[in-house]
């Protein structure tokens, strides 16, 4: 096969029109996802697999796949898993309390991998409850980190409402002291309404003593608000289930950006949306891994002769150290 001259590569990259891509920072893993995949991964190096997962462990098909083929089995319910002596990973999104008592009861050696920021308002929210508040939770619907935030109270101690209309509706116990918790990863600027609503109308409702949008969550959208105005388009790196990452391509629309996607990965990219385009934004939800970033900007530059530019917002140095059990077995 012949080689391609210097020259003809020269020409061919001349052809090809100018693209400036700014990439977010901070972007993609944040350290509780960081901790989940490790847990996985730490625990089929100690025991070999299989290793159980109840739920996604984090919510991204890419991760998911390449810990199934590590030997991971994921599962939606404790019920599906034999009777086995193997780990029980719980998902970085945190569980209902009914999970923890049924392994327990199963004699599961189980392992609870919920991001230390989830748990942060699962506490929070159990010291509402035990101080005789009713907790209201500000979330999604269905999310598993909700479903695990409500699973932490007794029916009936805790109200999901997810926007401002349901502020207006809300109907919380006559005479009883108002508290109200978040989920992690929901919009920043969306929550704020909701919590001044709250505040207006329930003017002695309890405050977080820190905000329970984690610092991921935050620091990511930032960067996309200083990005997505200067750029034709924004591409969010992430799966279509990942909250944080919906998210991300939310702020990026409202920001002004005229095309705003959520990719799960290269192969997805719709590209009939880019051809004009000159300028192009690019993050990762807090579940996307670096690599699949390195693919979208790969991908790009056989269509564009790319030129990149990472734009900060913020230095991210947090870590939270592996589940107890690991550590200990890591450290034998």
């Amino acid at each position: 096969m012949p080689v391609a001259s210097l020259s003809s590569i020269e020409t061919s990259s001349a052809n090809k029109p100018p693209l400036e891509v700014l990439i977010c920072a901070p972007r993609g893993f944040c350290a509780g996802v960081v901790r989940a995949i490790d847990a996985v991964e730490k625990a089929l190096r100690i025991y070999g697999p299989p290793v159980y997962v109840r739920h996604e462990i984090v919510h991204n098909k890419y991760v998911v796949e390449s810990l199934r083929r590590k030997g991971a089995i994921f599962v939606d319910e404790l019920d599906e898993i034999p009777d086995t002596q193997a780990p029980v990973i719980f998902s970085a999104h945190g569980v209902p309390k009914s999970v923890p008592s049924e392994a327990v009861q199963r004699r599961f050696f189980a392992i609870d991998a919920t991001c230390p920021l989830v748990t942060k308002v699962h506490r929070e929210a159990e010291i509402h409850h035990k101080r005789g508040r009713h907790v209201v939770l500000i979330g999604h619907a269905g999310h598993p980190e909700v479903v695990g935030t409500m699973g932490q109270l007794p029916a009936g101690a805790i109200t999901l409402i997810e926007t401002v209309a349901d502020v207006e509706t809300l109907a919380p116990p006559a005479d009883v002291e108002l508290a109200y918790v978040t989920q992690t990863t929901l919009s920043v600027d969306d929550t704020a309404g909701v919590v001044a609503a709250l505040q207006q109308r329930f003017p002695q409702i309890v405050s977080p003593h820190k905000q329970d949008i984690c610092y991921a969550t935050t620091n990511r959208q930032e960067a996309v608000k200083r990005v997505a105005p200067q750029v034709d388009a924004m591409i969010v790196v992430g799966s279509p289930n990942s909250s944080n990452s919906q998210r991300l391509r939310e702020v990026a629309e409202r920001a002004g950006c005229p095309i705003s996607r959520l990719v799960l990965r290269a192969e997805d990219i719709d590209w009939s949306l880019f051809g004009n385009i000159r300028s192009l934004g690019l993050t990762a939800g807090a579940s996307a891994p670096e690599v699949l970033v390195e693919e979208i900007i790969d991908a790009f530059a056989e269509r564009y002769n790319v030129t990149v530019e990472s734009v900060s917002t913020a230095d991210e140095s947090v870590f939270f150290p592996l589940p107890r059990e690991l550590r200990d077995q890591a450290a034998e």
